[in-house]
This record gives structure tokens, sequence and C-alpha cells, in this order.
């Protein structure tokens, strides 16, 4: 089960990015090559966050990409419903056929209620809060202090390198 789909991890690596340009206008150039994001895959992401009233974009010099409104009040389950839909644990289906035990399926009511949970936590989660949270780990790794998240790998033991730690505090989701 997948949880982010690249479009939406990469929308959400773009914002960072316009985020901390401080109200200045980015190329979709520059954000492509900060955010490891392939540049006419990020130029689609872009146009579609334009039409939702997310970003705004200037043409000619000194132009480019910038948010439209403030980071604070773009929410991630917003980016996740942009482009994959509503979050969800389970289709229900079979062979592209709605599940006949759909209506007394005990375990969908389960599944109904975790989705409600999980949509109400990417609500919390705003561009703002992952810039300050990027800020702050931007700041321990100066420090030469490695958070604990950053430096522990799926099993919990500590990377290996500083590339994954770098990666990390680049990207949004990127393990």
């Amino acid at each position: 089960m997948k949880v982010l789909t690249k479009n939406t991890d990469y929308a959400i690596r773009a914002l960072l990015s316009l985020g901390s340009a401080n109200g200045g206008y980015l190329s979709a150039r520059s954000i492509a090559g900060e955010q490891d994001i392939p540049y006419q895959f990020l130029r689609r992401l872009l146009q579609e966050m334009i039409r939702h009233g997310l970003v705004v974009s200037k043409e000619g010099a000194g132009g480019g990409f910038m948010l439209a409104r403030n980071p604070h009040d773009i929410r991630v389950r917003e980016l996740i419903e942009i482009f994959q839909g509503r979050v969800q644990v389970s289709e229900c289906l079979f062979r592209k056929q709605i599940c006949a035990n759909r209506a007394r399926c005990v375990l969908r009511h389960e599944i109904l209620r975790i989705e409600q949970v999980v949509e109400r936590e990417f609500d919390n989660i705003t561009i703002g809060k992952l810039l300050q949270d990027l800020e702050a780990a931007n700041a321990l790794n100066a420090h030469g202090c490695i958070p604990a998240a950053a430096a522990a790998g799926e099993d919990g033991a500590l990377a290996g390198n500083g590339k994954d730690i770098k990666h990390e505090t680049k990207g949004v989701t990127q393990a």
C-alpha cells in the first residue's frame, strides 16, 4: 500500500522549495535541480498546482513560480486529494467489481475509521510545518547533531553514511 505517490511527494518537495524562497519566484529548472525531480514531470505538477490555486507563475526575467497561499494554509491532505484522490486503505473491489459483501463487512467499517484518522493526521500537516521541521533538521545537522529519525534506517539501525541524512533533509518521504 502506498500512502503517498511520486506525484504527491514531488509536489510537496516543490512546494517546500517555493516556501523556502520567502515570497520570491523560482524557476522550474532550479526547483527540479534542488529537489532531484525530472524537469518535465515537475512542469506538469506545477501546472496542476496553478489550477488548484496553490502556485502562481510569472513569465519573463525574474519570473518563475511562487506560492499563491501562505505555506501554513497548504495542507498535505489537500495535495494527496489533488494528486491521488481520497486516502484509501482498501477499495473494497475484487476484479474491478464492488465487493458483494461491502454493505455488511465488519472490516470495512474499521478500515473507514482508519482512513478518517489518516485523513485528519494529513490535514494537520502543512507545508509551513514541514518547512519549520526542515529548518530545525538543518540547524541540527549544521551543529553536527543528527536527528534520530534521519539517522535510523527502517530497522532502527544508524545510517551508514551522511548521504542518507542529506537526502532526508532535502525531501519529505525519501528513505
